[in-house]
């Protein structure tokens, strides 16, 4: 068993696993040309050749970003691999210095096991106004906000132009 980055020979694979889950009432749809976009957002938990599951760790802003598409084949489930995917997930925002990573989810209680706390989706304007005004199911959304601090903001932030000295750091037109 092996838990990896996906790589562009893996998406088709990822979409399967997605519709499939999809169809089961667990997860919106996801174009394939969107998956190859992000392919490397993912990781993959591969056995025997084969993908088995994925997940999506996608930075929303400088201290923001979510677990998306975490799917586990369904021959793979109860055995940890989701647990697995999510902590590689939570890894790389953590060495990223992200500091809250969130997932929209059917299944909460998988990841209140994990650490993370429901929230109001009010606390995500970034998420709500890029990709759920598009969503079929706006407003009425039936997944549950969860999040997570996985490290401290940064200390140093990256001062805004005309701050600081006062003077204007912009480049001319």
């Amino acid at each position: 068993m092996v838990l990896r980055r996906a790589c562009v020979g893996d998406v088709r694979r990822i979409k399967q696993l997605i519709d499939d889950y999809m169809k089961e009432g667990f997860m919106l749809p996801r174009p394939l040309s969107e998956l190859y976009e992000n392919c490397r957002d993912f990781f993959v938990w591969e056995e025997d050749g084969a993908v088995q599951g994925c997940a999506a760790l996608h930075i929303v802003w400088e201290d923001l970003a979510e677990v998306k598409s975490l799917v586990v084949d369904r021959l793979g489930r109860k055995k940890g691999w989701g647990k697995n995917l999510v902590q590689r997930c939570l890894d790389e925002a953590r060495e990223l210095k992200i500091h809250r990573v969130f997932a929209l989810t059917k299944i909460p209680d998988f990841f209140l096991k994990m650490g993370f706390e429901t929230m109001d989706r009010s606390d995500l304007p970034h998420k709500v106004w890029a990709e759920c005004i598009k969503c079929h199911k706006f407003p009425d959304c039936d997944e549950s906000a969860v999040g997570i601090i996985v490290c401290e903001r940064s200390a140093n932030p990256i001062p805004a132009p005309n701050s600081a000295n006062g003077t204007n750091n912009a480049l001319p037109i």
